[in-house]
């Protein structure tokens, strides 16, 4: 059933979506009289919540109100983030970890990164968000399948979080916050149509229509890494990678260059290093034609991927992220708008992210910012 909300729980969440606002403008979106809206203000002034600015001409979030802690959970790391109340980190950290050790060791790194990172406050963060490589139940916390983590199947990450903190917690898949980061702060900022395309050790991507992050029936939306391009090969079992991650990924390229490029020395060290495409990059720079050749075959793969998206979504917008984009940014565009301007005959330009390896980051940020501001919205005043 759907709360109604009051006037002063209204004017929190329209200045909660902006960060701040003309008070004039912000009358006019709610329909109220400056007087009454400036009385509505005055009362969340005094809760602390807002903070008038410009001499009483603008209306902003208060930013020392609270915090909130994103996180991106990687195949190979856990990026912790502490924000204020308007989003600006306060405080970061980055902590290694070995995907072959499991869920149970991963989750207790991440209680103890996050006590790490809110020791110093003195109280407890308003919300987490946790960004993770996996198709995600977000009303139950349920990390659902992360193919590229060992026993990450059905993980109540949600629940062990909230009961170890107390507060509310969100989860999304990773492609899909990397894409609600871009859309806050990135190159997408302002655009409501666009695919943001994850390319890491796996392959993913988060999906925005009409200004909202699509998740589809189950939450797998843009889970592209079992997109298929070859039809005769519909019956083959790519097993949990899927096709298009068993070319088009970190995966994929550190496979296929193992079968024709000397095998990194130090593909000891664990799983996460044998899965990084780093040295077929480095053979390309090079001058090793059998790099090149590997590279192009899978960024060409890619491309028809891209352009079937497109026939089907028509985006605005085309954003790449994720750490193969660093390997080769220029050849990676190139190849793949190629195949795009082939396949297709107006095809939306591409785009690498403005945000890097922050993206995840900044939408768990936002993803928590905006759980604490609508309990905040939907308490009674």
């Amino acid at each position: 059933m759907r709360v109604r909300m009051n006037s002063i729980q209204r004017a929190f969440g329209e200045v909660s979506k902006c960060g701040e606002i003309a008070i004039s403008d912000l009358a006019q979106s709610l329909d109220l009289r400056p007087s009454t809206l400036n009385e509505k203000l005055r009362t969340l002034q005094r809760k602390g919540l807002v903070e008038f600015r410009a001499g009483r001409k603008r209306i902003g979030l208060n930013a020392n109100f609270g915090t909130v802690v994103g996180i991106d959970m990687g195949a190979s790391h856990l990026h912790f983030a502490l924000a204020d109340f308007c989003g600006e980190i306060l405080k970061d950290a980055l902590v290694k970890v070995r995907p072959e050790d499991g869920p149970r060791k991963m989750i207790r790194q991440m209680k103890v990164g996050i006590r790490a990172l809110t020791s110093r406050i003195g109280r407890r963060p308003m919300a987490l968000a946790v960004g993770v490589p996996s198709p995600v139940d977000p009303e139950r916390g349920v990390v659902a399948f992360a193919n590229n983590l060992p026993g990450w199947k059905n993980i109540h990450l949600g629940h062990e979080l909230e009961k170890e903190f107390r507060v509310p917690v969100v989860l999304e898949n990773d492609a899909n916050m990397a894409a609600i980061g871009e859309h806050w702060r990135g190159v997408a900022r302002g655009v409501n149509n666009f695919v943001f395309i994850a390319l890491g050790t796996g392959i993913g991507s988060g999906i925005f229509v009409d200004g909202r992050l699509c998740r589809g029936r189950t939450g797998s939306a843009g889970e592209v890494y079992r997109m298929n391009i070859e039809w005769q090969r519909w019956n083959e079992d790519f097993g949990e990678t899927g096709y298009l991650e068993s070319h088009a990924s970190g995966l994929g390229i550190s496979a296929e260059g193992r079968k024709v490029l000397p095998a990194p020395v130090a593909e000891a060290a664990g799983l996460g290093q044998e899965r990084d495409a780093y040295f077929v990059f480095e053979a390309m720079r090079q001058g090793n034609p059998a790099a090149r050749a590997v590279l192009e075959k899978c960024f060409t793969m890619l491309g028809v991927g891209v352009a079937n998206l497109v026939a089907v979504l028509d985006p605005d917008l085309i954003v790449f992220g994720g750490g193969v984009v660093k390997g080769s940014p220029d050849f990676l565009l190139r190849t793949v708008n190629k195949v795009l301007r082939r396949i297709q005959p107006d095809p939306p330009p591409i785009k690498l992210s403005s945000l890097g390896d922050k993206a995840q980051t900044c939408g768990a940020i936002f993803s928590a910012l905006t759980l604490a501001q609508e309990s905040l919205v939907r308490r009674r005043p």
